[in-house]
């Protein structure tokens, strides 16, 4: 059986520089994970004593707290500046891009359609910044009966697909009068989604590597589910059954923003020793 990496796939530059900076910063604690993948939170706590607190109220005697990739709200950074704790921020940039947009807008009179998961940590926290109102929404369904304002900015979540944001968008311009349009998606997310579908459709299998709470990779796992029935979405190789892989010719493999390089040769090195 042939197994063929996605031509891009795990850590974004966003985790990276979240990874590296947890690594040389030590004996901190972060405000919800650092990224959603719980192997690496876990190595993370057991090789650096980099804890993971819950939520800002958790915090007690900690000297460093770390904000995670997702950022925070803006209520919760201004409380942490009133605090002694030495604050590190890993939001990632292309994160802190549409909190700024958000507020920026807001500030100039427009309400803000933000396209995410209203429940996800990245939008809480780019929804924290707008200072008019703010329409989380995941499909343009949800605005038909809605009373729209003359002036709109939208902007999305960064691992959301361009083609369900472009529909959003065309919705707005057709029904409110002033639109501004801020594709916030990143684009290490294009690519990764990308190179799934080309993978996935020359695949009998796919075994997708990720947080099963991480948004890109559940993205990732459906894309490859559209074009490739056999199709797995796992956190790591102790879940792989050697079953999935019986009469299975090509394997594609990719993984999420958040999976590290030695989850995903862990799974290889497990898929090697089945019996296919």
């Amino acid at each position: 059986m042939i197994i063929e990496l996605a031509k891009n796939y795990g850590f974004c530059f966003g985790v990276k520089r979240a990874i590296k900076k947890a690594e040389q910063i030590k004996d901190a604690a972060t405000i919800g994970p650092l990224i959603h993948n719980n192997e690496e939170i876990f190595r993370l706590q057991k090789d650096f004593n980099v804890k993971t607190l819950e939520n800002i109220n958790a915090l007690s005697n900690e000297k460093k707290a770390i904000i995670r990739t997702h950022g925070i709200t803006k209520q919760d950074l201004e409380k942490l500046k009133e605090t002694d704790i030495e604050i590190f921020d890993a939001t990632c940039p292309f994160v802190t891009k549409p909190q700024q947009i958000c507020e920026r807008m807001s500030n100039e009179g427009y309400d803000v359609v933000i396209f995410g998961d209203e429940n996800h940590p990245e939008v809480k926290g780019v929804k924290s910044y707008v200072s008019t109102k703010a329409y989380v929404v995941l499909d343009k369904e949800e605005l038909e009966n809605v009373k729209l304002p003359n002036k709109i900015a939208v902007v999305s979540q960064t691992t959301k697909k361009p083609e369900h944001f472009m529909e959003i968008v065309n919705f707005l311009m057709l029904k409110v009068k002033e639109v501004r349009v801020f594709n916030t998606i990143c684009d290490a997310t294009f690519k990764n989604q990308d190179a799934i579908k080309e993978l996935s459709t020359k695949s009998d299998i796919v075994i997708v590597v990720g947080g099963k709470n991480s948004a890109n990779t559940k993205q990732l796992f459906l894309i490859a589910k559209t074009h490739c029935q056999d199709s797995y979405l796992i956190e790591t190789e102790a879940e792989l059954k050697e079953e999935w892989f019986l009469g299975k010719k090509h394997c594609g493999i990719s993984a999420g923003a958040s999976t590290p390089d030695w989850i995903v040769k862990n799974v290889i090195a497990k898929i090697q020793t089945f019996n296919c």
